[in-house]
């Protein structure tokens, strides 16, 4: 048998599709035997957050431990780094796996102190999207991606959830000779339960976090060119910076009265309140929502960005360009004329992701690329 690991994930924002992935990762290497710790921000979250976190916590052999970590990069961010190499000394981590931007940074900072400090330590990235989101030409981009170079000297791995991730990180910031992975993200047994939606479920359906990125303003716009036309009804799941002035936008559009926000609550959840699930993203990585779409069964519209087109595959749900309300309009038009053909298309995407996406396949190849790393470095856990 081989000797377990002492892995301790890092990340900043304990909300959305990272937060999804380290749960369920970290779950998994639990459920396997491995000793896993989990730090990330104090300062975020909501009631869902502290909910799924409780039901982890006893998992974790290495603990939960949570620190303020702020969004825009500032002083407190070194002393988060050296609170994050010193509980890792404590624990005794032989790997170190940061995800998202801040947890990346943090990992392989504390990783590099640690190293000096003659401790065996292995320190993985997993971007999901992170600074891969913004412009490279930007100032704000330019200095992101500078930063990104400096860390990835400090990398044993990079792990990217879509080639679509690996292709960009590559072309900005460049892989080099950093050992890398492609490992999508994956569901569980129960995330497949058939699409059950209520006897006066909207017609449309939105979940995720409410902010630009996330092309929310797009589907008000789309939702104001159908009701035209049509009645119809959406609800917009979630929470996030954007909220206030998201519900101003929709009674701006005189949709006051047919959209809802209900706050956020679990997809699985969240999938009764509508008949069709909109993704209308200015950009994304790999997005559980839409592996959760396809896993449930419920007919999806969604922008061609980022790494959705490999989860869509050759499943023919609907796939459109972003910031196009009028295309989204006609997507809407279509599905909403067309519902039976719409569940065909959904049955293709739930047998492809049933097929190709699972958390155990997910944790498999990480934790085999965790090990070949140690045995590269030389520095394999003692049984």
């Amino acid at each position: 048998m081989r000797p377990k690991l002492r892995i301790l994930h890092c990340m900043r924002a304990p909300v959305g599709g990272l937060f999804r992935h380290v749960l369920d990762l970290a779950a998994e290497q639990a459920a396997r035997g491995h000793d896993v710790g989990v730090i990330a921000d104090s300062t975020g979250g909501d009631q869902l957050t502290s909910q799924r976190f409780a039901a982890l916590e006893p998992q974790l052999t290495l603990g939960l431990h949570r620190l303020p970590i702020s969004r825009q990069p500032g002083l407190g961010d070194w002393t988060a780094a050296r609170d994050v190499a010193a509980r890792a000394t404590r624990i005794g981590a032989n790997v170190l796996h940061g995800h998202g931007a801040k947890g990346g940074a943090y990992a392989r900072l504390a990783g590099r102190t640690l190293r000096r400090n003659g401790q065996a330590i292995t320190t993985f990235y997993t971007p999901h999207g992170g600074t891969l989101n913004y412009k490279p030409g930007s100032l704000e981009g330019r200095f992101y991606l500078r930063l990104e170079k400096i860390l990835g000297r400090l990398t044993s791995g990079l792990i990217f959830e879509s080639d679509y991730a690996r292709r960009i990180y590559d072309a900005r910031i460049g892989i080099g000779d950093v050992p890398a992975r492609i490992v999508p993200n994956g569901l569980a047994p129960s995330d497949f339960k058939p699409h059950a939606p209520d006897p006066d479920a909207a017609e449309i359906l939105f979940i995720g976090e409410l902010r630009a990125i996330k092309g929310i303003d797009v589907l008000l716009n789309a939702l104001k060119r159908v009701s035209e036309h049509r009645p119809i009804r959406a609800v917009i799941v979630g929470s996030g910076p954007d909220r206030d002035a998201l519900i101003t936008q929709a009674h701006s559009l005189g949709l006051g009265g047919s959209v809802t926000f209900p706050g956020a609550m679990p997809a699985a959840q969240a999938f009764a309140l509508g008949r069709c699930l909109v993704v209308p993203s200015r950009a994304e990585s790999f997005p559980y929502v839409v592996l959760e779409a396809g896993a449930a069964g419920i007919p999806l519209i969604a922008t061609r960005v980022g790494g959705i087109p490999e989860i869509i595959g050759d499943s023919g749900s609907t796939l459109i360009a972003p910031e196009d309300a009028d295309a989204l309009a006609a997507a809407l038009q279509e599905i909403l004329s067309n519902p039976a053909a719409a569940h065909e298309r959904a049955a293709r995407l739930k047998q492809r992701v049933g097929d190709l996406f699972t958390v155990s396949a997910m944790t498999t190849a990480i934790e085999d690329f965790y090990r070949q790393a140690l045995e590269t470095q030389g520095r394999a856990p003692q049984r």
